[in-house]
């Protein structure tokens, strides 16, 4: 029921890199201007009516409307399956993800919450499967439009510097209606994985860990790679493909350097001194990192400088994955995030446990704090 939810993430970024003639690829830098066109809307939204939840609004000291929605903790029915494609040429995926939730849905008393946090140009009701699987592990589960997404206002992107101040407004009055319980988690995906380490920090104490799936080290660099692999991709479907061919034609003889100078002009940043790294280097939280070895998109080098940054960040690098399957895989990264969660993360020794192996070890490499990387 949910396959083309997942499928449509695969041109999120292109998509975003295609606007009208009027708006510059800096502009673009500057504001994303809501979900990707390439993203079923009605078809996420008619999946989450058939669904418990809650919804509302926050509004920051910005005047910046954020839209967040809650999962209580319990059986959603989510069935999902995951397979790599058979032969070469054939279609990418092979995955299969069913809704089959109980009636009447039975609310358990949460284990803690997670507050989950969605990548640029999409949404939080587009980490739906990831929203159910931790709710089925025993978490409460709100989701958090960012500025610039979804339901949520606009304003300048902060590339998650000021998306994380705005964050933890919607977290504090959260909790003071009593909808964020127990222990706090964060778990973000690309942009949403940097917003959620900025956010740690300046949390402190109040984060038990934070599970940040190929966030970028430092904005500058990420964007000086991932906009020419893109605009270099062959997606795959005729409206992705004429998506990528007016890019191509648009931006192709982009001075990078230049584009993010004048992003930088108009944001009032340096895109360059956006530094992750610093954030995880001063949290306090744990931190598990999750980073495909194939991303070309926000490149696993950047993975890997998080990594260095803290002894509390432990660190899975997935072999075969990219950008888009990394999320996808539920199947070997949800009883490994899960198991990471329940342990105790607030040892009084300081130390951060460590993530078992997902179960397909050939898949992947680990590295814990600053240590290396074994098979």
């Amino acid at each position: 029921m949910m396959m083309r939810l997942l499928l449509a993430c695969a041109c999120l970024w292109l998509a975003a890199c295609s606007p009208t003639a009027s708006t510059s690829l800096s502009e673009r830098l500057v504001s994303p201007g809501g979900a990707s066109p390439l993203l079923d809307q009605a078809h996420i939204a008619a999946t989450i009516a058939t669904l418990p939840n809650r919804s509302g609004y926050v509004t920051s000291r910005e005047h910046v409307r954020l839209f967040w929605r809650a999962f209580d903790a319990g059986d959603h029915g989510l069935r999902y399956r995951y397979a790599r494609p058979r032969h070469e040429g054939g279609e990418p995926l092979d995955m299969d993800l069913r809704l089959e939730p109980p009636r009447p849905f039975h609310a358990q008393a949460p284990r803690g919450t997670v507050v989950v946090l969605h990548g640029w140009m999409m949404s939080g009701d587009a980490m739906l499967p990831w929203s159910l699987q931790l709710a089925q592990s025993g978490y409460r589960v709100i989701t958090i439009d960012l500025r610039n997404h979804g339901h949520s206002g606009g304003g300048p992107a902060g590339y998650g510097t000021v998306e994380s101040d705005e964050v933890i407004e919607v977290i504090r009055a959260l909790r003071a209606r009593g909808e964020v319980q127990g222990p706090l988690y964060l778990f973000g995906v690309s942009y949403g994985a940097a917003t959620a380490l900025f956010a740690a920090e300046k949390l402190g104490d109040d984060v038990q860990g934070v599970v940040a799936m190929e966030s970028f080290a430092n904005a500058g660099d990420a964007i000086r790679s991932m906009i020419p692999h893109l605009l270099a991709s062959q997606p795959r479907g005729w409206k992705a493909q004429a998506v990528a061919a007016y890019a191509r034609w648009r931006y192709a003889d982009q001075d990078m350097d230049a584009v993010i100078a004048a992003a930088n002009r108009r944001l009032g940043v340096d895109l360059d001194q956006v530094d992750v790294g610093r954030a995880v280097a001063a949290s306090r939280a744990c931190v598990l990192l999750l980073h495909g070895d194939q991303d070309q998109h926000i490149r696993v080098d950047q993975g890997r400088r998080l990594a260095q940054a803290s002894p509390r960040a432990h660190y899975i690098e997935m072999r075969g994955e990219d950008h888009i399957t990394l999320p996808m895989r539920i199947d070997l990264l949800g009883g490994v995030v899960d198991d990471w969660m329940s342990r105790d993360v607030s040892a009084p020794d300081g130390l951060c446990p460590a993530p078992r192996t997902p179960v397909e070890a050939n898949f992947m490499a680990l590295a814990g704090g600053v240590g290396g990387s074994n098979g």
